[in-house]
């Protein structure tokens, strides 16, 4: 390799390895880097920024425009509003006038003029009562065409004649004529006619239906008084029974007793009373518990038998006392069994007369503190196994006097 030449002999040159010769050059080389992608990059921003500032003013351009065009558009609806208000005004359609005016002041309140026109139409509508346009109702054919004070005259007839239905047919009629026509006279005189025709209903047409329906429509026009409330409260009951007709009869003699006591002769389309239903319920609701609780099979065979009659009633009767007392004989031997079961083995001894010496033994039962109030009631049972006739009774006394011994078996262990 060649040497570089120093020019400066007195200058000494640093010593480079073999092969590192050419590095100063080539580190100059790479500092020389291109400038054109930074002018590139430069110019790409710069196109965007002149971009969206064009977008930006193009965007700002069009709301404008179009807010002055909605602007221009409202300001030629004002103002031929307006005008057409005045036209209004000039042909005395003041209601017209009044709606274009407040329409104007709803979009321009500070429009000129408006105001002021609004003012005179109000002033025009209050001082002269001018009829608003409307529509011409078409009438309706229909086969009375008796004038109103007519229909009302006979609705009053109706009503002193106590011809209920009649009356609200014609009340019905007057009204949809004339529905303005006497409105509180027509209101009492409906109240009245529904008020009396669900009484009539319910207690004399078996309709218990139809007078739940007159009475609460009655309840429309007014209070029902307590007479018509108390039937058709009764008349509600009745039904709630009848749903469980054959059905359970515990709930029908439930419901029933209510109503029997206070209407016996409420009834429905099957013709049956209140007092009627409430009876046959009572045996059907005995005949139910003949089984399993005759006992109280016998009061409600008892209960239908004081109401009436009743060859069933009678053989349920006589059954269900027959299987009450054999229940409770059974109920009282079982007692005696136990009450033998729970004495000793040795219990039969104070039944014969010679055995004396167990009463001599009772007072030692006086030493247990547990047991004192026993031995008072020992001498009243003693004298019973000296009486033969009385063997059977000596058992269910037995307990007392056997305690006795207990504290003797106790010492003699």
């Amino acid at each position: 390799m060649c040497r570089m030449e120093n020019p400066n002999p007195n200058e000494t040159l640093p010593s480079l390895p073999d092969g590192d010769q050419e590095v100063p050059s080539t580190s100059k080389k790479k500092r020389k880097r291109p400038t054109w992608p930074l002018w590139t990059i430069l110019g790409i921003l710069g196109l965007i920024a002149v971009a969206a500032i064009s977008a930006f003013s193009g965007y700002q351009s069009g709301i404008t425009l179009r807010t002055d065009a909605k602007e221009t558009q409202v300001a030629s609806e004002i103002q031929q509003q307006f005008d057409l208000a005045q036209q209004d005004m000039a042909n005395k359609q003041y209601d017209r006038a009044r709606q274009r005016l407040q329409y104007v002041i709803q979009l321009d309140p500070n429009y000129p003029g408006a105001t002021e026109k609004l003012a005179d139409v109000l002033l025009e509508l209050n001082t002269t009562a001018t009829p608003t346009a409307a529509p011409t109702p078409t009438l309706t054919p229909t086969p009375d065409t008796r004038g109103v004070d007519e229909l009302f005259s006979q609705a009053q007839t109706n009503l002193a004649n106590n011809d209920w239905s009649n009356t609200i047919n014609t009340l019905l009629t007057l009204r949809k004529n004339d529905p303005t026509y006497q409105t509180v006279a027509v209101d009492d005189m409906l109240f009245l006619a529904l008020r009396n025709r669900g009484a009539d209903k319910i207690l004399k047409e078996a309709d218990l239906e139809g007078g739940i329906y007159d009475l609460s429509l009655a309840e429309r026009f007014g209070p029902l008084d307590t007479e018509a409330e108390s039937y058709l409260t009764w008349a509600r009951i009745y039904i709630l029974g009848a749903s469980f007709w054959q059905i359970d009869w515990k709930q029908s003699v439930y419901y029933f007793e209510q109503v029997a006591p206070q209407l016996p002769n409420l009834r429905d389309g099957s013709g049956m009373t209140a007092t009627e239903r409430y009876r046959k319920a009572l045996i059907g609701y005995g005949d139910s518990l003949l089984q399993d609780d005759p006992c109280s099979a016998v009061d409600q065979y008892q209960q239908a038998l004081s109401l009436g009659s009743d060859p069933n009633a009678e053989d349920g009767l006589s059954k269900a006392e027959k299987e009450c007392s054999g229940n409770s004989d059974k109920s009282s031997n079982n007692q005696d069994n136990n009450s033998q079961s729970a004495s000793p083995t040795n219990t039969p001894e104070p039944a014969q007369p010679t055995s004396a010496p167990q009463p001599t033994e009772a007072p030692q039962a006086t030493q247990a503190p547990t047991e004192a109030p026993q031995p008072t009631e020992a001498p009243t049972a003693a004298p019973q196994p000296t009486e033969p006739p009385q063997p059977t009774e000596a058992p269910t006394e037995a307990p007392q006097p056997t305690e006795a011994p207990q504290p003797t078996a106790t010492s003699s262990s």
